[in-house]
């Protein structure tokens, strides 16, 4: 049977939309789709963290998005007596490094990040197919056989493989019947994107006046001129969202009567839980997102890791479409899933440290320090060093030999590997799909200001092996570098690279 596609993917949220993006870069054909007939128009998750900050940097809309946003507000917090305390939600101190170009959180309501997205996507030739909601579906040996629902009648598509990420409800996941544990967290909560008078945009507002219950807070969504209004509520009954009903409860949970909420663009009434999928793959079809994970809004964690959970997926479904093993998909649930497990984690207990007025967002939150240490695609090396296979691959600022000035993330940038070489005497035979860099006197890359040598410290001698998605596969000596990798890119790569190493 012939394919209409590769990959079709269920839903034009982050996850969606980063997948699509690094399909397209990469010349994956794929066909993106949305039950909505129009995009998502809320701030729900408005926090990028630095992690996927450098995503953005690889996809190529950083600076974009950075524009759109800005930073976080100082926090605001309003006591019984009348009197208030503003305290920073990182810690003073954060700024970037050369390891480590992006510092604090970005705060970017979602509508604007996907906003950004969709244009990206754009310019790579790619539109979500907005009104197409998936009916139903089939998988064999070879494929996935899909029914989608649009205006103009049902239409069937044949495509390689299926990808969900159709948020929390997902209707893939249902199909599949995997089945998503976890807990109601006790926990029913507002969030609403207003335009509003009487409070500044100097600072992120929090009034709790008695007990956490009773708690409002208003932030200034950067990038814009509205506010989200973020509140516990009962656990039942019907919540007043419209501006006189918002502007009660400001007033009730303030003692405020000068705050006017005006108009509201976006609200939403939720139940907070953390639930977690038992897999992430059955076959040919795949979830990722909030249909593999929900949890708790705080921390500003969960867009983030949508966005990491397609990252890591896209690579390896480019490959197994250009001919890798196909066991390299297997790798994508083991990674990333016991990632999902730590976020819920952090995620429930900053939420109990917020119910008591603690919002300070730690290093953790940053997601700087994520990682694959115990991944089959990690090969083990020394332990003790700067860094270790699975680890973030670091950034350093250097020289180029023509006398640039670069950085290692834009040695990274694309969708090759690369192989890092540390002041080597030989260079080894060429490999389509790796890019080769050396660094030292006369060769690629000079490392003037010490920062590689910093970051990385690795010896004269050395190789480090960085997979497409930023993170490092191996530490490997000169020393039959050439078999070695012959050993581990026959696992990843498309084509077996044995002729090629072999100098033919």
């Amino acid at each position: 049977m012939s394919f209409n596609t590769d990959v079709l993917i269920v839903g034009s949220g982050a996850a969606g939309l980063t997948l699509a993006i690094d399909l397209a870069r990469r010349g994956v054909s794929f066909r993106l789709i949305e039950q909505n007939a129009q995009p998502f128009s809320g701030s729900r998750g408005k926090g990028i963290q630095p992690r996927t900050m450098e995503i953005f940097e690889d996809l190529g809309f950083v600076d974009r998005m950075a524009a759109a946003g800005g930073p976080y507000p100082p926090l605001c917090q309003y006591r019984p007596d009348g009197t208030h305390t503003m305290s920073l939600l990182t810690e003073a101190d954060v700024s970037p490094t050369p390891a480590e170009p992006y510092a604090a959180p970005l705060m970017l309501p979602q509508f604007a990040t996907e906003a950004v997205m969709r244009e990206r996507l754009a310019e790579l030739g790619h539109h979500p197919r907005f009104g197409t909601r998936l009916t139903g579906f089939e998988q064999d040996a070879q494929g996935v056989t899909a029914r989608m629902a649009q205006e103009s009648g049902e239409h069937v598509i044949r495509a390689r493989f299926l990808v969900g990420t159709d948020g929390g409800r997902s209707a893939v996941r249902h199909a599949l019947a995997i089945d998503f544990p976890g807990e109601t967290l006790g926990v029913r909560a507002i969030v609403a994107d207003v335009r509003l008078e009487g409070l500044d945009r100097s600072a992120w507002h929090r009034f709790q006046l008695a007990s956490p219950a009773t708690q409002v807070m208003i932030c200034p969504l950067a990038g814009t001129d509205l506010f989200q209004i973020q509140a516990p509520v009962a656990l039942d009954g019907e919540i007043d969202l419209s501006p006189a009903g918002l502007t009660a409860l400001i007033e009730e949970r303030t003692g405020r009567g000068d705050i006017a909420v005006c108009s509201v663009s976006w609200s939403s009434v939720y139940m907070m839980s953390a639930r977690l999928a038992d897999r992430y793959r059955v076959g040919r079809v795949f979830i990722a997102g909030d249909a593999a994970h929900v949890h708790p809004p705080t921390g500003g964690q969960g867009l983030n890791t949508s966005v990491q959970d397609a990252y890591n997926l896209g690579w390896k479904l480019a490959a197994v479409l250009a001919g890798a093993p196909e066991a390299l998909l297997d790798s994508y649930e083991e990674e990333r899933r016991p990632i999902a497990s730590n976020m819920l984690r952090l995620s429930t207990r900053l939420l109990g440290e917020a119910k008591q007025g603690t919002m300070r967002r730690d290093r953790e939150a940053r997601q700087l320090d994520l990682g694959y240490r115990d991944s089959s695609l990690s090969v083990p090396g020394p332990v003790g060093g700067k860094v270790q296979a699975g680890d973030r691959a670091p950034d350093a600022p250097c020289r180029g030999q023509a006398g640039q000035q670069t950085r290692l993330f834009t040695v990274f940038q694309g969708p090759h590997w690369t192989l890092l070489g540390y002041d080597v005497r030989d260079r080894p035979s060429a490999i389509a799909g790796l890019r080769i860099v050396i660094i030292g006197t006369g060769h690629d890359l000079v490392d003037d200001g010490g920062h590689i040598a910093e970051a990385y410290g690795v010896e004269p001698g050395q190789w480090v092996l960085v997979r497409p998605d930023g993170y490092i596969a191996g530490i490997f000596s000169s020393d039959e570098l050439e078999a070695q990798l012959l050993r581990y890119l026959a696992h990843t790569l498309p084509s077996c690279p044995a002729a090629t190493l072999g100098g033919a």
